[in-house]
């Protein structure tokens, strides 16, 4: 029995350190488990994100074009309101569901940007179907549309903890004629 005794505080430490060793490895899946999700429902989020603005997208190129026929906007592809009909009209058919992924995936300040951006793009579609003739109208439209964006933007940016990007207002340089 002195030889049990003897031997028993190697014993122990032996269950301790498997004990420990267990535990440690438990708590290591649970991080590494943790930190997959995250790393999953960030990518989803993203791509719901970019589906979503490149959806709204679809329909605020289409409103310059459509401007640009009525003479609202200088877009070198203008397109009557008839041509533009069908496009409009599936260019919203895609940002329902992109909405609803939105709603589903988006944290509140995401989602609340989202709903400024896509009001500014309704009030652009209504203008344009009342067949309006104003350019200075119509540039302060486009003006919060690009606010309304880029809100959209810097909110996805903070919820993804991004950098923050370009405000996406390309400056045309100057054609010097001779």
């Amino acid at each position: 029995m002195s030889a049990f005794i003897q031997q028993l505080p190697a014993l122990i430490g032996v269950v301790i350190g498997a004990l420990g060793s267990y535990f440690v490895s438990v708590r290591g899946d649970q991080v590494r488990f943790r930190r997959e999700q995250a790393a999953h429902w960030a990518e989803r989020r993203l791509t719901t994100y970019a589906d979503f603005a490149r959806a709204l997208k679809k329909s605020v190129t289409l409103t310059y074009r459509i401007a640009a026929h009525l003479g609202n906007d200088p877009h070198p592809h203008p397109l009557s309101p008839e041509e533009a009909a069908p496009h409009l009209a599936e260019a919203t058919d895609a940002r329902d569901p992109a909405g609803e992924a939105l709603l589903m995936l988006g944290t509140p300040d995401v989602v609340e940007k989202a709903r400024e951006w896509v009001v500014v793009v309704m009030e652009m579609e209504a203008f344009l179907r009342d067949r309006t003739h104003s350019p200075e109208a119509w540039s302060v439209m486009l003006q919060r549309q690009r606010t309304a964006r880029e809100g959209y933007y810097a909110a996805v940016r903070r919820d993804l903890a991004l950098p923050p990007g370009h405000s996406g207002e390309w400056q045309l340089a100057q054609t010097l004629t001779g």
